[in-house]
């Protein structure tokens, strides 16, 4: 593994509260705290306060977010904090998710279906091989993280390395990348697929998108190059060494499935005595029929539908232990110990997440192997319990600007607060209008776009929240038809949509965003400087006295900001919102004009994530512009029509990703 050192990259020097907390949750790591918390109002850097306590304490750092938006805005951050290190995001790669399920009351079965994402895949193996090959290691995950993985042992095990001059045969490359689940294609490589032309194999690791290119002479390997697969054109060249790790993380030795097989039909010849005694003769050929034609299809092709449902078979793990997930794969002592620090961002609500993940997912299980779906074992294809979750993650900094009471504060053996902003930046200035219109006040929704437009007209961005999606999509259309460019934003939209959405909103192309519970948390968004929160006075989860200061601590990055609460009645949580955040405003003006700061509001680069996922079709048109080099009219013509001809083809073949290059190339040309 790599030497420990974590690179900080800043212009900006830790202020304010932030050198207290460093130093304060540096000593407790050091002191060996379990817990401890940062309690960080909104814009106060709780971020690069821990970014500075990972560069001092040197380990490998597990950030878990509590959903998919949040994480690529810290796993983004962190790439801009520490730009010469390792900084992964690991999330859930499903675009679309149906578990299966069964509902006894209506005799109902629904199958599993699910949509994977690749690139988010690919991602996943850029995380467990960095974990696996070096220490200067940040992850920034969503509770996906305690879910089954696949056994790091295995997963290394069989990781091979590839070394110039080696003994080895074409033939031998090729039998190896199959037995770790690559694939053979002669088309174009994507991550996990090879191909073999003459004596050169190429392939595409699942970690990222370069060809490697070996080729073989006189049975060795005689040169391995580093290959871009758009131009073609060699990115390293006459490389010594590369390892191969492989294209999936569930990965099982041939004996070890013949030895899960076995055990799988024991389990079945059980399971099937347990049903045929409580009566249940229909659940018993049920669970008979299906599993037996399981075991066919992965006796014939290693592989079946649903076959996580036996991962506690493969891994050769007893009934009822803890799965391997993301964790295991994390560094550890001799003593087994966790060699790792884990920060729980925004962990109010993370927290009771990763807690109620496991209660869920068994009650569905249950349901499941009581009716003759599922073997018992599909209980142990599960998540982590709390205290399995507790076990594993060593020692861990909570960050919020609103812990809870019943759990952060109470477990942390010291609670540093983060309540000055380096940039004077104070709390914004809270207003109470009614829902309900009355005269000349029309109600929430008019008043509210009067004053948006008031913040657009000064080239600022505004946000509103609502209590469901439906409301969210309607005011969404209602605003776009009063001339204000809107989009919503709500658990709904897919993954990487919901970043680019983000970033549009912040570059311009949308001056309102509308959302439900995604606007609370984490969102660093500078650009906005109002906030209209409707129904403000609907007491529940989504107008709580935690979620009305998250929300409103959204506009504390603008030296503008307000918020409007839409609201006929003041409940206890709206009045003890209102009282903290004056609060909090009171101490952060006390401190500007002790010092003499003037408040500015906050510069921040406008980047995400997908930057370096999304880019690839703009990328392979400038890459083959080059190759084209600089022709002539004549020639530029003849060149456009084969282009087009090319076009055609592609069309034609279905290969529409291939055609849009071609389109994207087409239309460069015509322009030069």
């Amino acid at each position: 593994m790599s030497k420990n050192v974590f690179e900080l990259k800043s212009k900006f020097k830790p202020s304010g509260d932030q050198p207290g907390a460093i130093s304060a949750l540096v000593s407790g790591i050091k002191k060996g705290d379990k817990y401890q918390t940062l309690l960080g109002v909104t814009g106060s850097g709780k971020t690069f306060t821990v970014a500075n306590v990972i560069a001092e304490i040197k380990k490998p750092t597990l950030v878990i977010a509590h959903n998919k938006t949040l994480a690529a805005q810290l796993a983004q951050e962190y790439r801009d904090f520490f730009p010469n290190n390792a900084v992964h995001y690991f999330v859930s790669y499903y675009d679309y998710y149906q578990p299966e399920a069964y509902i006894p009351h209506s005799d109902t079965y629904i199958e599993k279906e699910a949509q994977i994402n690749a690139e988010i895949e690919r991602l996943r193996h850029a995380s467990t091989q960095a974990l696996l090959t070096r220490r200067d290691v940040i992850i920034v995950a969503s509770v996906s993280c305690i879910y089954g993985l696949g056994s790091p042992k295995e997963y290394e095990k069989v990781n091979f390395k590839i070394t110039k001059g080696t003994l080895m045969s074409r033939g031998d490359l090729i039998r190896a990348l199959v037995r770790i689940y690559f694939k053979r294609t002669n088309a174009d490589l994507t991550p996990g697929l090879f191909r073999s032309l003459g004596n050169t194999v190429e392939i595409m690791p699942v970690h990222e998108k370069t060809i490697y290119r070996i080729e073989f002479e006189g049975g060795r390997v005689g040169r391995i190059d580093f290959i871009d697969p758009v131009s073609m054109a060699v990115i390293r060249a006459s490389v010594d060494v590369f390892y191969v790790f492989p294209a999936k993380h569930f990965v099982t030795p041939e004996d070890d499935r013949k030895k899960a097989m076995e055990t799988i039909k024991s389990e079945l010849a059980e399971q099937l005595k347990n049903l045929e005694k409580e009566g249940k003769a229909l659940e018993a050929e049920r669970l008979k029929r299906r599993t037996n034609y399981d075991l066919a299809m992965i006796r014939e092709i290693g592989y079946c539908n649903g076959i996580e449902n036996y991962s506690r078979h493969f891994s050769m793990k007893l009934p009822g232990e803890a799965p391997d997930t993301l964790l295991s794969y994390f560094p550890r002592l001799e003593d087994g110990s966790a060699d790792f620090f884990t920060v729980i961002d925004e962990s109010h609500v993370t927290v009771p997440q990763i807690r109620g993940m496991q209660a869920g997912d068994r009650s569905r299980k249950n349901t499941l192997v009581e009716h003759g779906f599922r073997l018992p074992s599909a209980k142990d294809n599960r998540p982590l319990t709390f205290t399995e979750f507790e076990e594993r993650v060593g020692q861990v900094v909570f960050t919020s600007a609103t812990p809870s009471k019943d759990f952060e504060l109470k477990v942390s053996s010291h609670v540093a607060s983060q309540i000055i902003r380096p940039t004077g930046l104070v709390d914004p200035m809270l207003t109470v209008r009614p829902v309900v219109g009355s005269g000349s006040y029309k109600g929430q929704v008019a008043d509210f776009i009067v004053e948006a437009e008031k913040a657009i007209k000064k080239g600022q961005r505004v946000m509103a929240t609502t209590l469901t999606k439906k409301m969210a999509e309607d005011l969404s259309e209602y605003l776009k038809e009063k001339g204000v460019k809107t989009e919503y934003l709500h658990s709904d939209v897919e993954t990487l949509d919901r970043i680019t959405r983000l970033t549009d909103f912040r570059r311009g192309k949308y001056e309102c965003l509308v959302g439900v519970n995604l606007l609370r948390e984490g969102l660093d968004l500078p650009e906005v400087s109002l906030i209209g929160i409707f129904d403000a006075d609907k007491e529940g989860f989504l107008r709580s006295e935690t979620s009305l200061i998250q929300t409103i601590g959204r506009a504390a990055r603008n030296v503008e900001g307000r918020v409007i609460l839409y609201a006929d009645n003041i409940t206890g949580s709206l009045e003890r919102a209102i009282g903290e955040t004056n609060r909090r405003r009171n101490i952060q003006l006390e401190y500007n004009k002790k010092h003499g700061i003037t408040p500015k509001t906050i510069l921040k680069k406008i980047g995400d994530i997908t930057d370096t996922m999304e880019n690839e079709r703009s990328r392979a048109v400038s890459a083959l512009l080059a190759l084209e080099g600089d022709v002539n009219p004549k020639q530029k013509q003849k060149l456009i029509k084969e282009k087009i001809s090319q076009m055609n083809d592609a069309v034609k073949a279905l290969d529409f990703e291939t055609a849009a290059i071609i389109r994207d190339e087409i239309k460069l040309l015509t322009k030069k």
